[in-house]
């Protein structure tokens, strides 16, 4: 072993269950607002509901929960977006002992039937009667189900009025002798190669993460005197959407639920409920700069834009080497250039967050330092933090006043993190996890002395800040015998404008290649803003040497984050982006790479098809070599 981070002082360890959290701040401070959910008359008003309320509303679906047989260690699927049912339904779930199982509801079929038959589940709440009719389908290779529960039908309602005349001592007798340590959750993962597996979290490891980020960091979700406000939007059924649960219900903040993760509806969400801390992945970050990108451009600002975010990364960046006493922070000129943007154009730029985010923080997979830097110019700092699914979420964050981009910050107090020789990350600490249900060779292969060998990739400088370099399982070996992750290729990719989707190949190739596909609305905006001249046909070809050679210019850009061998040397632009639907990507929308590979198998080979040799100056062709140019081609 080697770069072992340094163990901070750890936070008391919880006790009781999650839905302790409920009743505890009921009792403390019963009207201080804990959910907010819209009125349904007006998409834009916002109802806020008392910490008394939610209580109340908890006790008395976990009632209609012991009518209908639910029992302690009983395994209950919930299949839905995020919502504010999901909030009052898991809480009751877990007051009664029960265990949850998040389903994404843009599961397929097989997806659904695997996790609830082999999870065990004797009951399912789902969102629409869409999903209704998905497990529905299933039902017959379920044999322990026994109720399927609809959201959108009043199934609350439905289970309250069922467990009306039990008294509430019934849920408070139950809830008060559920161990810390007996499982909560049952979080299956994303499935990138194979089947998903169950992750058994208990609610010891899914409480400790939320009270250590909240004993150190939970100060900084508002101004002084303030109540802290998130409006929760990424999937429930990913444990970094349930780590986001958590902090708002255990640390007293108001949360508001979006279901809807279109930009539109986001958009509008944010600007409504105006949150003050903001917990996203950084797909979310990309696609808010490049919206903010296109609607400059779009209203003739384009060139103010750049010249506004070149300014915020550069005062960031200088900030940075002045905290980490690497340099004396931002000179003169400098600092009046960011004010003066700051009056013009970024705090316009933070309305597209609501108005009021300061703080956010940045989870799933790396943030580019490059969109890091952009947002902390403009006045919103996004902490870049680490965790997976078997450790309840978090492993790492960044230390307040020593931030450093490019990083995920350095491990949590009470957790360690070493790394392997071979550069794997591993973790130990009260959050990981207990196992895979049913799975004790995946379990023995995963969990190596009471260590968690995560599967990722990464160093540790020594000052104890890690940084992530891609997935075990991803590094592609070039036939060369080149080993490159393809992390921060993709990642490059996606910060220009036009790329939406990137996946680096090249396994048994003589070079690296990349498959990618396009933003739609970024791309209609490039077209609008080219102007050709000619015919038809005329500008449809000159139309498409500029998207080549724009694509080029991305892949370049790309390159120039490596070394030369492990650089992008062919590419392809696909014509569809990869969906759930098509197999192509995770309900958790990660990229399944050997179904990609496999489905675009044709055009890769077309791809790495004999490259036809320069020209010589004195006339006959000579053949090339594949690591001899310095440019990218497509194929």
């Amino acid at each position: 072993m080697r770069d072992v981070a340094p163990a901070l002082p750890a936070a008391p360890l919880p006790t009781g269950g999650l839905a302790d959290s409920v009743f505890e701040r009921a009792a403390r401070t019963p009207d201080l607002p804990m959910l907010a959910r819209r009125t349904g008359t007006a998409p834009d008003v916002w109802e806020e509901v008392t910490a008394a309320a939610v209580r109340d509303e908890v006790v008395g679906v976990a009632k209609g929960l012991i009518a209908s047989g639910i029992a302690p260690a009983d395994r209950v699927a919930l299949m839905a977006r995020t919502r504010y049912e999901w909030t009052i339904l898991s809480h009751a779930l877990w007051a009664v002992g029960a265990e949850v199982v998040p389903v994404y509801p843009s599961s397929s079929r097989e997806q659904v039937a695997w996790i609830l038959r082999d999870a065990g589940c004797v009951a399912a709440a789902v969102e629409d009667e869409q999903a209704l009719m998905t497990v529905g389908s299933v039902c017959a290779s379920l044999p322990l189900l026994r109720h399927v529960w609809q959201l959108d039908a009043g199934a609350l309602a439905e289970l309250t009025a069922r467990g009306s005349c039990l008294p509430s001592a019934a849920v408070d007798s139950l809830r008060r002798i559920v161990p810390p340590d007996s499982t909560a959750v049952v979080a299956y993962t994303s499935g990138t190669t194979g089947r998903a597996m169950g992750c058994l979290l208990s609610h010891r490891n899914l409480a400790s993460v939320c009270d250590t980020l909240l004993a150190g960091w939970g100060h900084t979700a508002a101004p002084p005197g303030e109540q802290g406000a998130v409006l929760a939007f990424l999937p429930f059924s990913h444990v970094y959407g349930l780590m986001v649960q958590g902090l708002c219900v255990r640390g007293g903040l108001l949360m508001g639920h979006e279901p809807d993760l279109g930009p539109q509806a986001l958009t509008a969400a944010l600007r409504s409920f105006r949150p003050t801390y903001f917990y996203a992945v950084p797909s979310v970050f990309e696609n808010l700069y490049k919206g903010l990108l296109r609607t400059a451009q779009r209203t003739g600002r384009g060139a103010l834009f750049a010249r506004a975010a070149e300014t915020a990364r550069d005062f960031a960046a200088a900030s940075e080497r002045q905290r980490l006493g690497r340099g004396p922070g931002p000179g003169l000129d400098l600092r009046l250039q960011h004010a003066l943007y700051e009056r013009t154009v970024y705090r316009r730029l933070r309305q597209a967050l609501g108005g009021r985010v300061r703080r956010a923080v940045s989870g799933g997979s790396p943030l580019s330092p490059e969109l890091s830097r952009f947002f902390e110019g403009i006045g919103v700092y996004v902490h870049d933090g680490y965790g997976l699914t078997e450790t309840g979420g978090g492993v790492t964050m960044q230390p307040l006043g020593r931030e450093k981009s490019g990083t995920v910050g350095q491990a949590l107090p009470g957790t360690r993190i070493r790394v392997a020789a071979d550069g794997e990350i591993l973790v130990r600490g009260p959050s990981v996890f207990r196992g895979y249900a049913g799975d004790e060779a995946a379990t023995g292969a995963a969990l190596r002395d009471g260590w968690l060998a995560t599967g990722d990739l990464g160093h540790l400088d020594q000052e104890g800040y890690l940084t992530i370099t891609g997935r075990k399982k991803d590094v592609i070996i070039t036939s060369g015998g080149k080993s490159v992750a393809p992390a921060v290729l993709e990642q490059r990719l996606r910060m220009h404008p036009l790329v939406h989707q990137a996946v680096v190949v090249g396994d048994n190739r003589p070079c690296v290649g990349a498959l990618i596909t396009l933003d739609p609305e970024f791309l209609a905006h490039w077209r609008a803003g080219l102007a050709l001249q000619g015919d038809a046909p005329l500008r449809e070809a000159r139309e498409e040497n500029a998207l080549r050679e724009e694509v080029a210019r991305a892949v370049a850009a790309a390159n120039s984050a490596v070394s030369r061998s492990e650089s992008i040397r062919v590419f392809r632009v696909l014509a569809e982006p990869f969906d759930v639907a098509g197999g192509l990507l995770t309900p958790s929308m990660k990229l399944r790479r050997n179904e990609i590979v496999r489905t675009y198998a044709s055009e890769i080979e077309a791809m790495y098809a004999t490259r036809p040799g320069r020209r010589s100056p004195a006339g006959p062709r000579e053949p090339e070599r594949w690591d001899d140019p310095d440019d990218v081609f497509l194929r």
